[in-house]
């Protein structure tokens, strides 16, 4: 038997990285059960509501993190499955069928992380309150039910909305406030966009990440992870998974044709550890500054010599203090930060192998091939197909 064809509008911003893995997860639920919809989706992948009133479809699934878009849509009657993140106040939640990311569990991974690392203070990057979303304040709200419980302190700071006109002056602000923070720092940010703020702020006022404030983002976007020299520790969310339980609740509703009022959590898929929180408690100042230079230079190619001369000590005496700090040698330390970068080169993007050796600090294509036999027995193509 033939399942009749419906018509399904999708309401999504997919310039947000959150809307983008969400139709991911419907897409994987028509391919996965072959369901016979029609998609109507705004070329520029921009939910918009102008024509949803005269709009004679059967079903939709949209943003409710978008006030216009929920207000519009809550009481409509046709089927209607939102998407979003959770709420505290249980009031707070739709009158319709609702999938969301558990925001709570979203910062509790990522706090969890930092106390893991052994930090002991920390600190919340938000956003300004937007008219009407409410996640950001939730995620906040979450921060300060963790700390509390524990007994830490936590400095919150929420910044400016970033626009060009105003954007040296946020990040003078932002450099502010992250000097005033006792030191060393665990951060959470309230989303990956705000983290990479936090990675230039620091830079600019000279704080040194991980090793004075080590920062963990919510979204893990492929995209804003590479847009900073130092990459950035994020907290995955369920995101496809959203998407998918949102696609089986409306096809249900639509084959059944009954109204239902369900509540969905969706916890984080856990958190992804990149260099921004790569931090081990180090008393020595000399190692901390060895540290801070390895990070950023290692893979132009730098000797341990160069590092002593950036430091001002000899280089025995960095060795010395190095080894009793880290349990390794600095040349040992230099080595696995290019490994580090040329294994992630090879798991994350497509670059040609000779451009993977270049960009992690290795001198030939040939020299990268002895590394990865010695330490993996296997050639980098072959790790890299691993991953793929």
């Amino acid at each position: 038997m033939t399942e009749d064809k419906f018509s399904i509008t999708l309401l999504f911003n997919a310039n947000k990285v959150f809307d983008r893995k969400v139709l991911e997860g419907i897409g994987m639920y028509l391919q996965t059960t072959g369901v016979n919809w029609d998609l109507y989706l705004e070329e520029d992948f921009r939910g918009r509501l102008e024509q949803i009133y005269a709009w004679q479809g059967d079903g939709i699934i949209a943003d409710f993190d978008d006030p216009e878009i929920r207000r519009a849509l809550e009481n409509s009657s046709r089927p209607v499955v939102g998407v979003g993140g959770s709420h505290s106040n249980q009031a707070d939640y739709p009158k319709v069928p609702y999938v969301a990311t558990d925001n709570f569990e979203l910062v509790n991974a990522a706090y969890t992380h930092l106390r893991q690392k052994g930090f002991s203070q920390f600190a919340f990057y938000g956003v300004p309150d937007p008219l009407g979303v409410i996640w950001p304040k939730e995620r906040e709200l979450a921060m300060k039910e963790l700390v509390n419980r524990e007994g830490y302190k936590c400095d919150f700071y929420n910044g400016r909305i970033t626009q060009p006109a105003s954007w040296q002056s946020a990040m003078d602000e932002l450099g502010r406030w992250l000097l005033r923070l006792p030191k060393p720092v665990g951060i959470v940010a309230v989303t990956d966009a705000r983290a990479r703020h936090l990675l230039q702020a620091c830079e600019l006022v000279g704080l040194m990440v991980p090793d004075q404030v080590s920062i963990v983002g919510i979204d893990d976007d492929e995209v804003v992870r590479n847009l900073h020299k130092i990459s950035l520790t994020s907290v995955k969310q369920g995101c496809v998974d959203i998407g998918y339980k949102a696609a089986s609740i409306l096809h249900k509703m639509l084959n059944k044709g009954k109204r239902y009022e369900e509540i969905h959590l969706i916890k984080p898929l856990g958190v992804v550890e990149r260099a921004s929180t790569d931090y081990k408690a180090v008393d020595d100042p000399y190692v901390i500054q060895a540290l801070h230079f390895v990070r950023q230079n290692a893979c132009k190619g730098i000797k341990v010599e160069q590092v002593a001369d950036f430091v001002g000590v000899s280089r025995s005496n960095l060795e010395k203090r190095f080894t009793f700090e880290r349990g390794h040698s600095l040349h040992n330390e230099i080595h696995q930060v290019k490994l580090n970068r040329a294994c992630e080169l090879l798991k994350t993007t497509s670059l040609e192998l000779n451009d993977v050796a270049m960009q992690s600090g290795y001198p030939s294509l040939q020299y990268l091939y002895a590394i990865f036999k010695k330490h993996f027995s296997e050639t980098p193509k072959q790790y890299r197909s691993n991953y793929s």
